[in-house]
């Protein structure tokens, strides 16, 4: 009876832990150096990552892979550390910028799905609590991770629709575990998190937001506004989006293949490009602030080119500008702001 009930409970166990199926494995195992993310290319796209928004140096100065880069609690063979420094300007922006965004032909936004992953910064070349830090954001910026903002610039904050929901100090050396609870089709969003191997728990409930996403408008990485010259190193590990139940243990979600990143077959379909936070533009003209209905768009937030069905009307100060054609976004800018 007692090993009946000792099986019982372990399984319920895992059933919490492991409960979900995932949909997207953004684990660096398939990276074995800097050098593979850039065989990623718009007419070859290979691997996990889309890897096109960092500055004009060489891969090698933003991106790096080494176990000694991951949280210990998970499973992956490596982890990522990701720079921004004065090099980091993509596109002529008046911002530092290095983000990935994922490969997949997953549906990435639908139902409730958990994205999951790990941060880290360290004591060298840490971010800078003046400067406002954009982290693991969506296109809309419906959720996304903020640093340097707000009455506790020092705290790593969580935020919705621009709006903090939790904050907690950003330790240096210390893994932050995440997962975002978003529902697709209800419009809201939560958050789980924990520290170093500890099981992730939720720290807020699911509120209402904007929620959507193309599949490929998560940004792994950090905006820093503005530009700033100071080079600062943060650290990725436990990388993946599953369909729910959570799996809430840390490191048992994100350890993925170790399968090489190849050339891929002249059959590989090859899309059109997708939109990013400030990466594109349509034919449909500005919009101004002057007639501000409905909900507002934060700044640098998306707001129109094709197919988008967010806000459309930018925040105070701030017009919708079309950035570097001939792709399909537009972003709110404040003045002054290229």
């Amino acid at each position: 009876m007692l090993a009946l009930t000792t099986f019982t409970t372990l399984a319920l166990f895992a059933k919490v832990a492991l409960g979900g199926t995932k949909l997207w494995d953004g684990s660096f195992n398939a990276f074995s150096s800097s050098a593979d993310f850039d065989k990623w290319s718009w007419s070859n796209q290979v691997g996990p990552y889309q890897w096109y928004i960092h500055g004009s140096a060489a891969t090698s100065k933003y991106l790096a892979v080494d176990p000694s880069y991951k949280n210990p609690a998970s499973s992956e063979a490596r982890g990522l550390k990701l720079t921004i420094d004065s090099t980091s300007s993509w596109n002529g922006q008046s911002m530092a910028r290095t983000e990935l965004i994922p490969q997949t032909t997953a549906n990435l936004g639908s139902g409730n799905l958990f994205y999951h992953f790990s941060i880290k910064r360290s004591s060298t070349n840490p971010p800078v609590s003046n400067i406002e830090h954009q982290i693991a954001f969506f296109e809309s910026h419906f959720t996304e991770l903020k640093y340097g903002v707000g009455s506790n610039p020092t705290d790593l904050q969580w935020h919705v629709g621009g709006v903090a929901k939790w904050s907690t100090p950003w330790t240096a050396d210390t893994w932050f575990n995440f997962a975002y609870d978003i529902d697709f089709s209800a419009g809201t969003v939560g958050l789980w998190q924990s520290t170093g191997s500890s099981p992730l728990v939720k720290v807020v409930q699911n509120i209402g937001a904007s929620t959507s996403t193309n599949s490929a408008d998560w940004h792994l990485g950090v905006l820093r506004i503005p530009f700033g010259s100071t080079t600062t190193d943060l650290f990725f590990s436990g990388v993946y989006v599953e369909q729910g139940p959570i799996t809430t243990s840390v490191g048992t979600g994100g350890g993925g293949g170790t399968t090489p990143i190849s050339t891929p077959s002249s059959s590989t379909p090859v899309s059109t490009p997708i939109s990013t936070t400030i990466s594109t533009t349509s034919s449909t003209p500005p919009t101004s602030t002057s007639t501000a209905a409905g909900p507002l768009q934060t700044k640098y937030g998306q707001c129109g080119g094709n197919g988008y069905t967010g806000p459309t009307v930018c925040a105070s100060g701030s017009t919708c500008t079309p950035i570097s054609p001939p792709y399909y976004s537009q972003v709110c800018q404040f003045a002054g702001i290229g």
